[in-house]
């Protein structure tokens, strides 16, 4: 009896965490009624979803194998269940809207409209030319020290913190290319790739601001100071990956590691005579000014643009000037050098 009570205790916390943690479009019981009934029937008003016609697998549940889904329509891995929660949080936001109530969040996020299976279309947009603005700007930097700047008698850069910036071409990338995914289709897989490809992003951009800004070209003293923000920044990736996604954790690490660099280029614009200083206090400026949209969330104008998208739209144009800089951080040490030499 005493077990039972104690199974009945844990039972009703459980459920009262996942109340505390549910957002409030999901935990809205008309939003949960129209969920069950549209898994029943597939549809909801003059809405119905084709994927309920289907099983997870992709076989239809009446009918043949060979009238499978379609495998461009499985990939994005839109099942009955999704859709029944897309068009029942559609029609209760048009609800909510006439009897004038904001948009709250459902299952986590902001109610967005989809346009041809891709959940947050403005997103993905933008994240997609960051992406070429990244790809843009490494490519510039490459041709630029690699054709115009002179080489050491031994064929290498005079600059030398040229293969960083290589490797951070990468993970910048590698974060872009995750976030257009992510964007297309959150499900958990996507979720953890774009989160961890942007931690990953963060901790090197410090690595490279500390080596920078110090002055760091010894490689024993790079290896010193890398490491253990390597070994923190692995850590945060384990844990979200293996033991838990912990998002309030996560955005703490990712504005504090974010701060950090902001800061350090900040002070170093300050003191240095860096003849282009001045796109690094535009970068510094406009990077922090842009990391207030992802504190302060909003709903999405037309069920399209929120506050994170809006941050996309920022990054396109401080992403060509932070490589502009680079480009010309580049040329600056290379001239330095060259002199001492002479």
């Amino acid at each position: 009896m005493a077990r039972c009570r104690l199974l009945l205790f844990l039972a009703a916390l459980s459920s009262i965490f996942g109340l505390l943690h549910a957002s409030a479009g999901d935990a809205d019981p008309i939003y949960s009624a129209c969920v069950d009934q549209c898994e029943k029937t597939g549809c909801v008003g003059d809405e119905c979803s084709q994927h309920c016609n289907f099983t997870s697998g992709g076989v239809p549940v009446d009918g043949p194998w060979y009238l499978q889904e379609p495998l461009y329509l499985r990939w994005k891995q839109w099942d009955c269940l999704s859709d029944c929660r897309y068009h029942c949080m559609l029609a209760r936001e048009k609800e909510r809207k006439k009897v004038g109530l904001k948009p709250v969040k459902y299952h986590g996020k902001w109610p967005f409209q989809r346009v041809n299976g891709i959940q947050e279309p403005v997103s993905v947009a933008l994240s997609a030319l960051n992406l070429a603005m990244q790809f843009h700007g490494w490519v510039s930097f490459f041709i630029f020290v690699n054709y115009k700047l002179p080489f050491k008698p031994n064929r290498k850069p005079f600059y030398e913190y040229t293969g960083l910036w290589h490797i951070y071409s990468i993970f910048a990338m590698n974060s872009w290319f995750w976030s257009v995914v992510f964007h297309s289709r959150d499900v958990d897989l996507t979720e953890k790739l774009d989160y961890s490809s942007a931690v990953a992003l963060l901790g090197f951009s410090l690595i490279l601001a500390v080596l920078r800004v110090f002055s760091v070209t010894d490689e024993a003293a790079r290896v010193m100071v890398s490491a253990p923000l390597v070994a923190f920044v692995t850590t945060h990736i384990l844990y979200l990956n293996c033991y838990q996604l912990d998002y309030g954790l996560n955005m703490k690490v990712c504005l504090g590691m974010g701060i950090l660099q902001l800061i350090l280029w900040a002070v170093w614009a300050g003191v240095t005579r860096h003849p282009s200083r001045w796109k690094l206090w535009v970068v510094v400026i406009g990077g922090a000014l842009a990391a207030l949209l992802e504190i302060y969330d909003f709903p999405p104008y037309r069920g399209f643009v929120d506050a994170h998208a809006l941050w996309h739209a920022t990054t396109i144009p401080l992403t060509y000037l932070w490589w502009s800089f680079v480009q010309d951080d580049s040329e600056f040490r290379t001239t330095t050098l060259i002199k001492k030499a002479k």
